[in-house]
């Protein structure tokens, strides 16, 4: 598939860049996509959502507005407007007329619609003059009529809330009389008040209640009753949490009218911006890449809308690195300029963009995508609302922060940081050169493809993005940055999800060499199946001074019931499984090289014999990693049973279902397989424990030839003491 003209090949520099980039990907909409009075859109593929084909239409019209909208509000008075926006002016009137063939329906209970709403309403506000006030006196009393729609209904207790909150501001805006000021005003505080319950610390919102550990406690005891497990709470922190939904409207609330309705809210949402921008900068790497995360992941660059919300809502006093317009503009486009480098398979033949990350991939989308919910991603680009003598296109762009070696008695590496609200660790170790983050205890209760693999694996990497199991067999789970077990003889598979505790953050550490380190590590307990007759303690330690280009997990398992025999996977992250020379496989050599090359050597290597201990890939994208140590077992107790379990593992690459990695259409990915059995007893008995030490290398390649044969050659060292039962160790350097 070709890259898109005008958004492939743009610098993204200035505004005019932006605004040649916003009309690029406007225009295959225009030319193709529209419904003959122009209220609806359409994009040319035969996949569908669950919602009606009507809301699915509205979304396509209503997703562009966000640029749309920022476009006619940066376009200064007395000024042409292009004319590849005229369908939206037009398809307004037409979506909101009750008795058009195109109308776009009555929003009720637990609508599509809700959504589609917020947008339009921002496009209100952000040019009422064009799309509201330009309107003949009936279509703005069908505006209206439609947005009131949404008083009173029934709406999922998430970022939801949200659109009603934007529909009615609009309407208090665009109105303002006494009895629409007063119905607006209750319904929003009543939404913004549960919106605020979803906080949770530091500037982070939950998307939705967040299960506390007491809620899981009762939710477990009523599932012991009733045997049903399917439902409950979630603990998510995702992009809907900032660039997606709730950090992004809070700021847009206050720049569209909220700071004058309510300044005591919109204060505080100033003051959780800066508190949640502290840490957000840094799930994006030096190239602009955002790590990819959670769900909703084919809005693509709308990873970066906190940016854009930042810049157009003129947050004062914003730490650093986001405390100048310069700094801010510096993420905005790098992470646009790293959409138009990796732009090549995102477009069909007629320019509009597909669902996927970096290619058509419907393994990865909700049941909620249509080929239209993909231009979410247009909320990265309002601002072009800003005029081009806006300070925001006037600053210098400024660089990545530089990420320091020096440590003080107080603090940490910048490269590696807690972020303890959403409970994980951001990792990016200057000595190493790979982003990633370690996430041991997030998920998602509700319904959901691929739900464990979007939230529930130990590492997500802005490099090596993860993969979407196809199917049961371990092939297809493609279990990369995660742990699958059996215990029916490898029938059947499980991994974390939510039986899973909240984590904690004890600190290792790494002694010898020049000096002592210690090390902020995320443990967690979670028990693979409800029965909890098996149970897992991880602990994921970061990269070290000492091992910059490792990360550490050790795996308690301990048997709680006895079960027939334990067989158990775990991968590391996944790159591209053909060579960029031929395209043929990247496989074991022939020959061991003497020395790994990344730019040059593309093939696997296994270490450590028959058995291997361990398996490094090398490809144009960089090598990826494992190395085990040999479990440690430890027999149950004796009961009067015969019992000797005994334990193999070994490290080998795993070819998963094509189009399984968010990259990589072909990919491979190291992994370790473990196998315990007990042929004299015929089961594993209660008590036994086994420790499992995986080791994870990753290095993204460089622009020029790289030896990094030392670097996978200096391999962490892990050693246990007396508290080995507590999951205590230290780090031999």
């Amino acid at each position: 598939m070709p890259p898109l003209p005008g958004f492939s090949d743009n610098p993204l520099r200035t505004r005019d860049d932006l605004v040649a980039a916003t009309l690029a990907l406007l225009r295959p909409l225009q030319e193709k996509c529209f419904s003959p009075e122009k209220a609806r859109v359409r994009i040319p593929v035969s996949t569908g959502a669950h919602f009606d084909e009507a809301a699915a239409q509205l979304e396509g019209f209503a997703r562009p507005l966000w640029a749309v909208g920022a476009l006619l509000e940066g376009t200064r008075a007395g000024t042409g407007v292009p004319d590849v926006l005229d369908p939206w002016i037009r398809g307004i009137a037409v979506g909101t007329d009750p008795t058009h063939p195109e109308y776009w329906g009555d929003i009720n209970n637990m609508d599509q619609r809700m959504v589609e709403s917020e947008i339009v309403s921002f496009a209100l506000l952000a040019a009422p003059d064009r799309l509201f006030y330009a309107q003949p006196a009936h279509v703005q009393a069908n505006i209206v009529t439609w947005l009131r729609h949404m008083r009173g209904k029934e709406m999922p207790p998430t970022n939801w809330l949200w659109f009603r909150v934007m529909a009615n501001l609009a309407l208090l805006r665009l109105i303002g009389d006494a009895k629409e000021k007063e119905a607006a005003t209750s319904e929003m505080h009543n939404d913004l008040a549960k919106l605020d319950s979803y906080y949770i610390g530091d500037g982070w919102s939950s998307d939705g209640s967040w299960l506390t550990e007491e809620q899981q406690a009762a939710e477990e005891a009523e599932a012991r009753v009733n045997g049903i497990r399917d439902t409950g709470i979630g603990r998510q922190v995702d992009y809907y949490s900032g660039s997606f939904a709730i950090q992004f409207s809070q700021l847009l609330y206050c720049r569209y009218g909220g700071a004058e309705l309510d300044p005591t809210r919109a204060e505080r949402y100033r003051t959780m911006a800066r508190q949640f921008g502290a840490k957000f900068w840094r799930y994006f790497d030096a190239d602009g890449a955002a790590i990819p995360f959670g769900r909703s992941l084919t809005y693509r660059f709308a990873c970066g809308g906190f940016f854009a919300a930042l810049a157009v809502s003129k947050v004062k006093d914003m730490p650093a690195p986001l405390n100048t317009p310069g700094a801010i503009k510096g993420f905005l486009l790098r992470h646009l300029r790293w959409w138009t480098a990796n732009s090549a398979d995102i477009f069909s033949q007629d320019g509009t963009m597909t669902i996927g990350w970096q290619y058509p991939n419907m393994y990865m989308a909700e049941d909620y995508n249509s080929p239209q919910s993909v231009y979410w991603c247009l909320k990265t680009l309002i601002v072009v609302a800003l005029h081009d003598d806006d300070e925001f296109w006037t600053a210098e762009e400024e660089p990545y922060p530089g990420l320091s070696l020096a440590l003080t008695p107080t603090s940490p590496h910048q490269s590696v940081s807690l972020v303890p609200t959403p409970q994980q660790i951001l990792c990016n170790h200057p000595a190493g050169n790979h982003h990633f983050m370690l996430s041991p205890a997030q998920f998602v209760a509700w319904p959901m493809k691929a739900t464990q693999a979007k939230y529930c694996k130990f590492a997500y990497s802005s490099t090596f993005p993860f993969s979407v199991p196809t199917g049961p067999l371990i092939q297809q789970l493609a279990p990369d940055n995660t742990l699958v077990l059996s215990r029916d003889g490898r029938e059947s598979w499980t991994l974390k999800w939510k039986h899973c505790g909240t984590a904690t953050f004890p600190t290792v550490s790494v002694v010898g060499g020049q000096r002592e380190e210690t090390v902020t590590t995320a443990s967690v307990r979670w028990y693979p199946w409800g029965d909890q007759a098996v149970q897992v303690d991880t602990t994921l330690v970061p990269p070290t001074d000492a091992w910059p280009d490792w990360h550490v997990r050790v795996h308690r398992i301990r048997i709680n019931k006895a079960i027939p025999m334990l067989h158990a996977v775990e991968g590391g992250f996944t790159g591209p499984g053909r060579r960029r020379t031929d395209g043929g496989n990247v496989s074991v050599g022939a020959e061991k090289p003497s020395k790994l090359v990344l730019g040059e050597t593309e093939q696997v290597v296994l270490g450590g014999g028959d058995a291997a201990a361990s398996v490094v890939i090398l490809s144009y994208r960089g090598a990826l990693g494992l190395a085990i140590d040999a479990p440690v077992l430890r027999k149950a107790e004796d009961n009067g049973a015969s019992s000797t379990p005994t334990v193999s593992a070994r490290c080998a690459p795993l070819k998963p279902d094509s189009n399984t990695s968010l990259a990589y259409q072909r990919s491979l990915m190291p992994v370790t397989y473990l196998d315990v059995t007990d042929s004299t007893a015929g089961e594993i008995a209660a008590g036994t424990e086994l420790v499992l030490v995986t080791k994870v290398f990753a290095i993204a390649s460089a622009s020029a030839k790289t030896d990094i044969t030392e670097r996978w050659n200096n391999k962490p060292v892990v050693a246990f003491g007396k508290a080995v039962d507590e999951l205590c160790f230290v780090l031999l350097a």
